[in-house]
């Protein structure tokens, strides 16, 4: 065979098998006959708004469709993932890139939720019209098998934003005189604001109930904040600490509801557990009182800082009027 007679028919092969393979496309686009909408229930969820989409972005619609009998979908009719649709000629720039399919049959019907994810891979220099294209399902009669017929999801219209403005304009010319303020969202920070605000406040109370002085809350008008006020006006003289000495020992009767003593402070314990951490206190101040109404005053007292003394006392021994265990440190009674 002579080589010119080969490569003719190497050539007429070539063109053979690039005709048959222009012509799969056009096999697939056949119009077939629309079904009968009496077998037809459809329900699409499509996107809830029309503009404002760029480069990048996702839409998402679920479709719903129910097939009754005699016909039943052809699942190589679904729709493509990465198929480049085409809007009058041009690549329309929407690309389905993702489907997720239920299907649930009853004895007359059989119902597949279609969950389609399109992206959008083309912008314009401004806001362009497009749209998720209309897919065409293809349906098979199961009682004669040559019927084939298809059925058209309606497409879906939108708009595509440029991702920049190209050149100057003026805002207030190309703003719709009918579109309201853009608006951030605050709801998340506001609420981050409440429940921070909350627990500033809440903080605070804890440290006014502990530190504070004043009757504000409940327990906090008790004997021993009186007495730690009353205190706290005194000087240093020897009056002033025999006046102060007066006033602890009457928050304490008050307390205990009757004359209280180094002999019968168990009594005042018993019956009010929460002073126990300031036991050894209080008996350091029952001997501090002996020495101040009793021994010789000229003789120096068992506290460096006398009227210092009482005071810290008399908040420990608030703190545990209030139910509180008391910061007692050994450096506090030496």
């Amino acid at each position: 065979m002579q080589p010119s007679h080969t490569i003719q028919r190497i050539f007429i092969h070539l063109l053979s098998l690039s005709a048959l393979c222009c012509s799969q496309p056009l096999l697939a686009d056949v119009i077939l006959p629309s079904v009968d909408d009496k077998f037809i229930e459809l329900t699409v969820e499509d996107p809830t708004r029309d503009a404002g989409y760029v480069v990048g972005d996702i839409l998402n619609r679920t479709v719903t469709i129910t097939i009754k009998k005699p016909y039943e979908l052809i699942e190589e009719s679904l729709p493509i993932i990465g198929y480049e649709h085409r809007y009058k000629g041009e690549v329309s720039g929407i690309e389905l890139v993702g489907i997720d399919k239920k299907t649930t049959t009853a004895t007359d019907s059989e119902t597949h939720v279609l969950d389609l994810s399109y992206q959008v891979f083309k912008t314009h220099r401004v806001a362009k019209p497009a749209a998720l294209p209309a897919e065409i399902l293809k349906l098979r009669n199961t009682q004669n098998p040559k019927e084939i017929v298809q059925y058209r999801i309606p497409s879906f219209n939108f708009r595509i934003s440029p991702l920049s403005l190209i050149g100057q304009i003026k805002l207030a010319q190309e703003m719709y005189p009918f579109t309201p303020p853009l608006t951030l969202d605050t709801n998340k920070a506001m609420l981050h604001i409440k429940l921070l605000a909350g627990l500033l406040a809440i903080s605070m109370l804890g440290l006014l109930y502990i530190l504070g002085t004043r009757a504000w809350l409940p327990r906090m008008g008790a004997p021993f904040a009186r007495a730690y006020r009353e205190v706290k006006k005194l000087d240093d003289s020897p009056d002033g600490i025999k006046q102060a000495v007066s006033c602890v020992h009457a928050a304490m009767n008050k307390t205990a509801g009757m004359s209280l003593f180094s002999h019968n402070l168990a009594e005042l314990l018993d019956s009010k557990p929460t002073f126990k951490p300031a036991q050894y206190e209080i008996e350091k101040f029952f001997g501090f009182s002996h020495q101040v109404f009793f021994e010789d005053c000229s003789q120096p007292l068992n506290s460096v800082n006398p009227r210092a003394w009482l005071l810290t006392l008399c908040r420990h021994l608030r703190d545990c009027e209030r139910g509180l265990v008391p910061d007692i440190m050994q450096g506090d009674y030496t």
